[in-house]
């Protein structure tokens, strides 16, 4: 990696392998980063300091072959692929970088020590490829969020860029996990997707009643006026104005959370670890109230798999 040549930046994406759509939107993206003299590489190491006691490392899968090809043809330079013995020469390593807090939090409390692998391996990466800019998925926010964190903490020189979650038509996000699912458990994994779309439409309904609220001058004297006049239909609606509220992420978790539960029910029955609103700065909960960005986080089991999706949202701002 060092011996290689360049001019422009070296733009970065870090997998997995298994590569799919998704990862050849980051590449593409990547590619766009770095421009006709920059160089993108895609990092393809299973990395074995992620996987808990009775995860899948075992049975994760491994395309190298494939990988590359998927990896070229969306416009990659390179394919840096080391084995475990060459990143972790001797053995794990004693020194890793500690996740804190942020990583003791949803995906951190699931998966005890996941976050610290995964901020070791991609300090590790950043260093070896020698990287200007690295893309990381959105799909993966609390991942995001902490190498961003590490980037800013401990300074590193390289610019992290987000890339949006890429869906598959019934709105699934992409994963190489998907591979796992039957026909009857996948129809059960949509239900992640489901109370994603409702806690968004719910947060849509507020927003647009805030912003109607904003617009008029006197909305209650409205409100009451109508009332007075038998104009009940209107009446509620001016009164729903009138009421909007600066923000409430206790609705739009809770129209999630209805799905879930109802999903719950099906066969095969989903198996919720979590669903949450919280601050993309540190993944502690928001509360009434709260301005500003947000993620609306899940992670549920179906079957043997677990699946994890997210949206953003902004409380108190015009999207």
């Amino acid at each position: 990696m060092r011996a290689r040549t360049r001019t422009g930046r070296r733009v970065v994406v870090m997998t997995m392998g298994a590569l799919h759509e998704g990862h050849a939107t980051l590449i593409r993206a990547a590619r766009t980063r770095a421009g006709a003299d920059g160089e993108v590489v895609v990092t393809v190491f299973v990395n074995p300091l992620q996987f808990g006691a009775g995860e899948d490392l075992d049975r994760y899968p491994r395309t190298l072959e494939a990988d590359v090809k998927i990896a070229e043809q969306a416009g990659a330079d390179a394919v840096f692929a080391p084995s475990v013995d060459e990143v972790y020469p001797g053995g794990q390593p004693e020194v890793r970088i500690t996740a804190g807090p942020m990583g003791e939090r949803l995906e951190g409390a699931a998966r005890p020590g996941h976050f610290d692998g995964m901020l070791t391996v991609v300090a590790k990466l950043l260093h070896l490829t020698r990287a200007d800019v690295a893309l990381f998925g959105q799909k993966d926010a609390q991942q995001l969020a902490l190498v961003r964190r590490m980037v800013r903490d401990l300074n590193f020189d390289v610019e992290i860029v987000a890339v949006p979650t890429v869906r598959e038509t019934d709105g699934l996000a992409l994963s190489s996990r998907n591979r796992y699912l039957s026909p009857a458990e996948r129809r059960t994994a949509l239900a992640l997707s489901d109370a994603l779309f409702t806690g968004r439409d719910r947060h849509a309904a507020q927003e647009a009643l805030r912003a109607r609220a904003a617009e008029s001058p006197t909305p209650r004297a409205r409100a009451k006026a109508l009332g007075r006049i038998g104009e009940a239909r209107a009446a509620a609606d001016a009164h729903a104005v009138a009421t909007a509220s600066p923000g409430c992420p206790s609705a739009v978790l809770a129209a999630a959370r209805l799905i879930l539960d109802e999903a719950k029910r099906l066969q095969p029955p989903i198996e919720l670890d979590y669903v949450a609103l919280v601050d993309p700065r540190d993944f502690t909960d928001v509360t009434d109230g709260f301005e500003g960005e947000a993620v609306l986080a899940v992670a549920a089991r179906v079957g043997a798999t677990r699946l994890i999706d997210n949206l953003p949202l902004t409380f108190g701002g015009h999207e």
